[in-house]
Formats: structure tokens, C-alpha cells, sequence
């Protein structure tokens, strides 16, 4: 099986069946931004270098129309095993959550706190090597933020859980956030 291929099966599987498992998230049409795509992919070791233009040839190569590409947004046109939008369930989140940023971020976040960007929620993690990893796609010296999750649960921020390791939020605002074991 060559390359394009296997990546055309990983990709139908990310956008098809688990969207969950590479920190997706659909509209309600199924679109997601490409560049989720490949930052879900890139924690496989194996797809550590893909970019857009493989996902454009793939789109090219392959025989069967799969996916669309369109303004810097992709879906799978068809064989969807789960609801386009997911529903997530709100979950008591553990007393501490990471969120690995770039450093450039920083200051923007010590104003407005953690928001969801182009995202529907905020992505937190349960530990730190998680948080740190999601940091470095953006910056090689991430800074690691620390969610006083219990408390801004119990002043009623909402938490998701997402996966095993991945814990969702509406918002979180700075004064549940901690650099370096200081307050922001």
C-alpha cells in the first residue's frame, strides 16, 4: 500500500469513525479546519511531516471522491459512523488540568484567558507530558499552564470530557490559571 493511501485510510478513520481521537471537532456539516487535521495526525510518529499539499494529493489521487478541500477546511463526503456535531456531556474534571501554549500566546491569555479559537472548546490535559506535546506543535519551549480545575468547576465553568487524556472547556478564565506555580 503506498504512502498516499495509508494516509487516505488514517484520514477516513480521523473524519469518519473517531474524530474524538484526534481532537476534531465537526460542524455541523462535517467540515473541520485542515490544519486540526493535521495537528491530530502529527502525533503519529509516522505522519510527523504531512502538511496541506498531502492532503491535496490525496484528494488528487484517489479514485473515489472521498474529501473535500475548501478554504482551508475539509470533510469526508460520506461513510460517517458518528453525529456530525457531538454532542459532550458535562463531567466533574480532575482538581488540575495543563494547557501547553505557545509563548508568544501568553499575555493574550493572562487577558482574556483560555478561549476556544477556531475551536468549539477549549482543549485541556489530564498531565502535563500531554499539555507539553500539544504546546510544542506551536513552539519548541511551550509554556505549560496549570487549571485550577476544581475550583473554577465549582464556580461553574463547564468540563467535558473528551478522551482519556483530553478535557474540554467552554472557557476558562485567567484566575484559574497558573504559570510556573504563580498566578497569572
Amino acid at each position: 500500500m503506498g504512502f498516499y493511501e495509508e494516509l487516505s485510510k488514517e484520514m477516513s478513520y480521523a473524519l469518519r469513525h473517531a474524530p474524538w481521537e484526534y481532537e476534531l471537532e465537526m460542524d455541523e456539516e462535517g467540515w473541520v479546519s485542515a490544519g486540526q487535521l493535521i495537528d491530530g495526525l502529527h502525533r503519529e510518529a509516522k505522519w510527523q511531516q504531512i502538511g496541506e499539499q498531502d492532503l491535496q494529493e490525496v484528494i488528487r489521487v484517489s479514485e473515489k471522491k472521498r474529501f473535500e478541500l475548501k478554504d482551508g477546511r475539509i470533510r469526508a463526503f460520506y461513510g460517517h459512523s458518528v453525529p456530525m456535531r457531538i454532542v459532550r456531556e458535562e463531567k466533574r474534571p480532575p482538581d488540575i488540568l495543563y494547557h501547553g501554549t505557545a509563548r508568544r500566546f501568553v499575555e493574550s491569555i493572562k487577558s482574556n484567558g483560555l478561549l476556544p479559537q477556531e475551536r468549539q472548546y477549549v482543549h485541556l490535559s489530564q498531565d502535563r507530558e500531554t499539555a507539553e506535546r500539544v504546546g510544542k506543535r506551536h513552539d519548541g519551549k511551550p509554556c505549560i499552564l496549570v487549571i485550577d480545575a476544581k475550583k473554577a468547576w465549582q464556580e461553574g465553568v463547564k468540563f467535558y470530557l473528551g478522551n482519556e487524556k483530553v478535557w474540554l472547556a467552554d472557557y476558562v478564565d485567567s484566575r484559574y490559571l497558573l504559570y510556573d506555580n504563580r498566578k497569572f
